[in-house]
């Protein structure tokens, strides 16, 4: 693809940001601009996806992705099924495979997946023709959420070639990083990342990204950070020694905080644990976009929704 009208994402699954073109994630953050006007709309309501029909499925806890995908759908007109995994078929020993033919007979046009194993998007858009939106599948991928941080940005800093993004926290398990350093290397950021050296991939060597031990050096003079989460249910292995030291050393504060520019744009993708890996001061304070970044997650996944169900960029 040579421009961005040649860029569709007509019929394609979103399964990673690794199969996106540079075209086709401008065409994702142009088309969401004009979804986040809907949304501030009294009435939220546009006939887009009328007659089209979508399921939700999860098998992982979720507010917001899951919220924001059914959101997505109705404000678009389309009919929207969100099924709960631990009162369906699923508890009875159904296969994934049996339940995604199950919801393609019933005619479905997409069906919007979480899965805790790494290439279950991918095993689903080889099984059944409904269009695949994969809303994170184990550590790998969660491309929705990379969109809506770098859609974050753009609002925010006009730009995002040459940005410096310091990326903090656990590296490892995030599948929110895997696809943040996916989208953002191709739009030409500048990333950074920092955490403990057993949250961070043993082998990693990608141009324009780098590894810093020192969290101080990673956000000194960076235009936005993203704040992972801590995720607490794997600090059995003893990742780190304390909650009270990952907070000392790597805990982003408003002292902290100093050594970024002086416009810095924080992020994190949620849900938090406050005063861990995130001060309270720095979530509720000037320069936090994260209630930002759920309302621009609505805006990409309706703009997902229409390119990948009808490929065109407004009704």
């Amino acid at each position: 693809m040579n421009n961005d009208s040649a860029a569709t994402l007509a019929g394609k699954d979103i399964i990673s940001l690794k199969n996106f073109s540079n075209e086709e994630i401008r065409l994702v953050l142009d088309t969401a601009k004009e979804m986040k006007n809907i949304i501030k709309r009294d009435i939220k309501k546009v006939p887009t996806l009328r007659g089209k029909s979508i399921v939700n499925l999860f098998f992982e806890p979720s507010t917001r992705t899951r919220t924001s995908f059914e959101l997505a759908g109705k404000y678009l007109s389309a009919d929207v099924v969100s099924i709960n995994t631990s009162a369906s078929s699923v508890v009875k020993g159904e296969s994934l495979r049996d339940t995604l033919y199950t919801i393609e007979a019933m005619g479905v046009d997409a069906i919007v997946m979480r899965h805790k194993a790494e290439g279950a998007a991918d095993f689903a858009s080889r099984v059944v023709k409904p269009v695949i939106i994969n809303a994170g599948d184990g550590a790998h991928a969660h491309p929705s959420q990379a969109l809506l941080d770098l859609f974050t940005i753009e609002q925010a800093k006009g730009e995002l070639n040459g940005l410096k993004i310091a990326i903090v926290g656990d590296i490892l398990h995030s599948r929110v990083a895997r696809s943040d350093i996916a989208g953002m290397t191709k739009m030409g950021l500048d990333i950074h990342l920092a955490g403990p050296k057993t949250l961070m991939p043993r082998f990693f060597n990608i141009d324009g990204v780098t590894i810093h031990e020192r969290v101080e050096d990673a956000i000194k003079d960076a235009d936005v950070i993203n704040v992972l989460r801590i995720q607490l249910e794997r600090q059995q292995a003893g990742l780190f020694p304390s909650m009270r030291e990952y907070a000392r050393i790597f805990g982003i504060n408003d002292e902290r905080l100093k050594l970024a520019k002086d416009d810095v744009l924080v992020m994190h993708p949620g849900p938090q644990n406050k005063g861990l890996e995130i001060s309270t001061a720095v979530t509720y304070g000037e320069h936090s976009a994260i209630r930002e970044q759920v309302q621009n997650g609505v805006a990409v996944r309706m703009a997902l929704l229409t390119l990948a169900l009808t490929g065109k960029k407004v009704d």
